[in-house]
């Protein structure tokens, strides 16, 4: 038995799940104490704990939430895949960032700039784009503002 299948052999028997959160430019998160992840797909936001069924889904801009031990932690996602097995969910996303990685004020002032876009007269694809930036700065916001940002 390889390390890596020990490992994940370990982490199964203790009732913990692997998290592994990976977007273009760098790991987000890597856990191997993770009891609950509650994310949000294309679909409708889903949760899984350590047994759960496997499955492949995609992924909408939303927030991410896992929780280890009674400490809940929050990123914001952006598109991607979530590839959940018995005991690790593999998130790969376009973007994501911790809660303590996003600027509050600077996401604040992408949320005027997109609402007020909405306002003019756009082209389809222009109108989609400012949707989508408010919708990413927002979620931003919230999971900034949960973590005790103001």
């Amino acid at each position: 038995m390889s390390a890596e299948e020990w490992k994940k052999k370990m982490v199964a028997e203790k009732g913990k799940m692997l998290l592994e959160i990976v977007a273009p430019s760098r790991q987000v998160v890597r856990s191997e104490r993770v009891d609950e992840v509650i994310a949000p797909g294309s679909e409708g936001e889903f949760g899984v704990l350590p047994g759960h069924t496997p499955f492949l889904t995609t992924l909408k801009i939303g927030m991410l939430s896992y929780r280890e031990g009674s400490e809940w932690h929050r990123l914001a996602v952006d598109w991607g895949y979530a590839e959940v097995g018995a005991n690790r969910v593999v998130i790969l996303a376009e973007g994501a960032d911790r809660a303590s990685d996003i600027d509050l004020a600077e996401e604040r002032v992408a949320k005027e700039r997109a609402e007020k876009l909405l306002t003019e007269k756009l082209e389809q694809k222009d109108y989609e784009k400012a949707r989508i930036d408010l919708m990413r700065a927002m979620i931003r916001i919230q999971v900034a503002e949960q973590h005790g940002q103001k």
